[in-house]
Order: structure tokens, then sequence, then C-alpha cells
């Protein structure tokens, strides 16, 4: 590793990571900030895989370095690693950073949706989000996608972009390890679902079927709206529709808890768990 101690937050090496809180990184050359130890973890992973990100620097207290150590060996040595103390840290990141870790990603290739679905297994269970801009919900369904065994998170145009730095720590960084595609109308991409012979299903509490009792196939996708609107009736009318049981009062659920459960429902039917 190349260890570099940073005692001006001004130096220019460490550019990247100036003001993180206020700027929006992503539209700089796909850039994104990765934060916590957990998500290093994934994104070292990721970089050695060849998996479409890679590190371009890190940025880490001085007090958490040692603990870090097998983490930051993962990386490749041309990977700069800059130390600094709590004052210049907070002074150069803009803000208290409890973590104390940060790195500098970039985004080395995106894909498009059609192009993700061409290459997606004959047995496959993708997830489609819809409308969602809370960040938390995005990072949440990316991290319910990992933990269910899907094989892609498909995220319509309105969608915020996971790569959000909270909704990337949210997702504990599954969004660097799950394939995802961000772009395309939620008609769009239900159509090209269809056309390669999925069986979509649309999360609605005034749904068909229960979700526990739709019946399994080698090819599945679930279609999440935001939790207010949920997904639009053109959408629904096109689609199968599924509802998740509740106690009597209820008419809906985070976005993100939906998910969850219904991934983990189908991704049993489908013999994933």
């Amino acid at each position: 590793m190349e260890i570099i101690r940073i005692n001006d937050p001004a130096d220019p090496r460490i550019a990247g990571f100036t003001n993180i809180r206020e700027r929006d990184l992503r539209r700089a050359h796909g850039r994104f900030i990765a934060e916590g130890t957990v998500v290093l973890s994934m994104l070292a992973a990721a970089h050695n895989r060849g998996h479409g990100f890679e590190a371009e620097a890190i940025l880490v207290l001085e007090n958490r370095l040692d603990g870090i150590g097998d983490i930051l060996v993962q990386f490749p040595s041309g990977v700069p690693v800059y130390v600094a103390d709590k004052p210049v840290m907070n002074a150069i990141a803009g803000f208290d950073i409890h973590r104390g870790v940060l790195a500098l990603g970039r985004r080395t290739q995106s894909n498009d949706f059609p192009g993700l679905l061409q290459s997606l297994p004959e047995t496959a269970l993708v997830v489609v989000a819809a409308g969602i801009g809370n960040h938390d919900n995005v990072g949440s369904i990316f991290r319910n996608a990992a933990a269910f065994g899907a094989d892609a998170v498909l995220l319509d145009e309105t969608c915020c972009d996971p790569l959000y730095r909270k909704a990337l720590r949210v997702s504990v960084g599954a969004v660097l390890k799950v394939p995802y595609a961000l772009g395309g109308t939620t008609a769009e991409i239900s159509a090209a679902l269809r056309d390669r012979d999925f069986a979509v299903w649309g999360l609605s509490p005034s749904g068909d079927a229960d979700i526990r009792e739709i019946a399994p196939s080698a090819r599945m996708a679930l279609l999440a709206g935001t939790e207010g609107e949920g997904l639009p009736q053109p959408i629904l009318a096109a689609v199968q529709t599924a509802r998740i049981a509740q106690a009597p009062g209820l008419d809906s659920l985070n976005a993100a808890t939906a998910t969850g459960i219904a991934l983990f429902s189908i991704a049993s039917q489908m013999g994933r768990l």
C-alpha cells in the first residue's frame, strides 16, 4: 500500500473528497463515494473481479488505519491510501466523519437494460424499481436483491441513481455486486421482460394473487412502485399483479419492505433459498 499522510485539507491530491456532502460526484465521469468498511470491502472485491467498478483513492482516519489493513491490501498497489487526523478529514469532507473510511470510486462500464437482459441466464430473478427517488429505499432494494439472490435490478429513468453516497451506504455495498441498469420507462422495461419470457408480477395492495401463491417460473420479474402512488394503472393492467397480506387498517408497505417480503417469497418458490 502507498500510505500518504495529509495535513492540509486543501491538498490537491485529495480534491476528489472535498465537500462530498454538497456535490454530486456522479456527474464527474461516473465517480462516487464509498463510505464505511463494509462498502470499502465490496469495492475491493468489485475492483479485483473487474465488475465495472474501480477505486481511485482511499481516505482513512489515522486511528482506523491498522484496523482495516486486511481490506486495504486487497486493492491494487496503485491505489493511494491517504491518512488524516479527524479535524483534517472533517474539513476535507465538509461534515463530521463518524466511520472514518471513504473511498473515491468510479464506474467503468454502464449497462442499458436491453443489454443487461441479454446477459441474464435462462433461469433468472429480476427486480424492477419504478419511480423510486428515495435513496434509502433504493439502497434497501439492492440489499434485498443481494440477500435473496436476484440476478439484476432494473431502475426506470425516474429512479434516483444507486451510486448516490447514501443509497450506496444503505445497500451495504450491494450496488457494487448486483448487476443493474438505470434508464428507460417502466412500460419499456416490462415489455422487454415479457418479450424474453419473464413472468412479470407487479406489486399492489389490490393485486389479484397472494404473493405466497403465485406460480413459480424459470424467469421471474418483480415490479415495485412508490409507496404512495404505487405502480401506474397502465402498468398494472399489462402485467400480473400480486399483493402482500396485511392486518386490517393498512393498505401499503414501505417500498423496500414490500420488495424484501416479495423477493423472499418468490426466491423460495424458485428454490433459491
